[in-house]
């Protein structure tokens, strides 16, 4: 928002926080101070945008438009939405995420973009300080470190309809989840389509099938970036069954330390990301928000090693091994790494549209800005553009 903003000559207050999403702050407190810097964030973008706290007390009962601005539109539709001062001073956008195209935007825009996102946006002192402690911590069990974001958690298996080697209780409590939530518009997935189709988060086992065949000895040292596994203890032992060295939050700080985050999930999320972002490999077993954001600040910060999962791919593998078709070993091995050797977060320029996608939906189709910000963020010689 912090471009649109820019594009229409517009003053940003400083933005409300989704409560309601995957994860859920069991407070509904958390603000945006309270996991950002909220004073670095103005004072960094204020040649760029102007930027306030709180609507001004003179705005706060004059009429409003409410808009739900298009996803993906280009700086001619936000021109065109300047219309809108004519009659209102007051314009309240109630989506902000993808509402900016990816592609085809005038240089200095996407580069604020990065200005925005990997120099005004900096954590609260108190999520800055602790996040630095817990990464020193790691570092001391082992130097390097693998961030596993292990997004095998109820709300997010509930809400992709994925139930692969779930029993059938937990299949069910997962639906009844998914059509009581209300701004989850779809309530019937059919679960094998979307695994087959590469869409379901990989399982602790896979996860631990994929860095063994990948290389990654028994003793790596693996950090945890997620909220509470589905199936707890029983589950993740087919993930440290491989490998034992897996750490959380909870076993690098002592519950005083963690008091503080207690019911705030978007706050603990925060510490994941800068775990994630410092960490020596970064591996994501589903692409959502946070995963693209870490790949896109790692890819700003020099490239440093992603691995995503070609989740569809995987499937077939994981099946053959199932079915007996293929064997854990060198084989399997070989087969994975050659799946992989474009996959680690090496520069490449964004991936455009799929071909078959016509019209507006081809949009959807486009890897995002945030996910990876090269050519116009990015040197090719890897310095950053401020």
């Amino acid at each position: 928002m912090v471009a649109v903003a820019r594009i229409m000559n517009a003053t940003l207050v400083i933005p409300q926080l989704d409560k309601r999403s995957f994860w859920h702050d069991s407070s509904m407190h958390s603000t945006f101070s309270d996991i950002f810097d909220e004073l670095h964030f103005i004072e960094t973008l204020q040649e760029d945008v102007k930027i306030v706290k709180e609507l001004p007390q003179e705005l706060a009962n004059v009429p409003r438009a409410r808009k739900h601005f298009t996803s993906w539109a280009s700086t001619s539709y936000y021109e065109d939405m300047t219309q809108l001062w004519k009659e209102y001073q007051v314009i309240h956008v109630a989506k902000s995420d993808s509402r900016l195209a990816n592609n085809d935007l005038p240089l200095d825009i996407q580069r604020l973009r990065c200005r925005a996102l990997y120099h005004a946006l900096r954590f609260s002192p108190p999520i800055e300080s602790f996040g630095k402690k817990l990464v020193e911590r790691l570092r001391a069990r082992g130097g390097k470190y693998i961030a596993l974001h292990l997004r095998y958690e109820k709300d997010m298996l509930s809400f992709t309809g994925c139930s692969y080697g779930l029993t059938d209780e937990e299949s069910e409590e997962l639906r009844i989840m998914r059509e009581n939530t209300n701004h989850w518009k779809v309530k019937k997935i059919n679960s094998t389509e979307q695994r087959l189709g590469g869409f379901c988060p990989l399982t602790p086992k896979e996860i631990g099938i994929f860095l063994r065949a990948l290389g990654y000895p028994p003793s790596s040292l693996i950090y945890i970036a997620a909220g509470e596994i589905y199936g707890g203890s029983t589950r993740l032992l087919e993930l440290t069954s491989r490998f034992p060295n897996i750490v959380f939050k909870e076993t690098l700080a002592t519950q005083e330390e963690l008091k503080a985050f207690t019911n705030h999930a978007s706050q603990t999320a925060a510490l994941d990301y800068m775990i994630s972002v410092k960490s020596d490999v970064f591996v994501p077993s589903y692409s959502g928000n946070m995963a693209r954001a870490v790949e896109g600040q790692r890819r700003f910060l020099g490239h440093r090693k992603t691995i995503t999962p070609d989740r569809k791919g995987l499937v077939e593998v994981f099946d053959m091994l199932e079915n007996g078709q293929q064997t854990e070993g060198s084989s399997l091995s070989h087969i994975i790494q050659t799946m992989h050797e474009n996959r680690k977060g090496a520069p490449r320029r964004r991936r455009g549209p799929l071909p078959e996608m016509k019209g507006r939906a081809r949009l959807r189709t486009e890897e995002s800005f945030y996910e990876n910000p090269y050519p116009e963020c990015i040197c090719a010689s890897k310095k950053h553009l401020g």
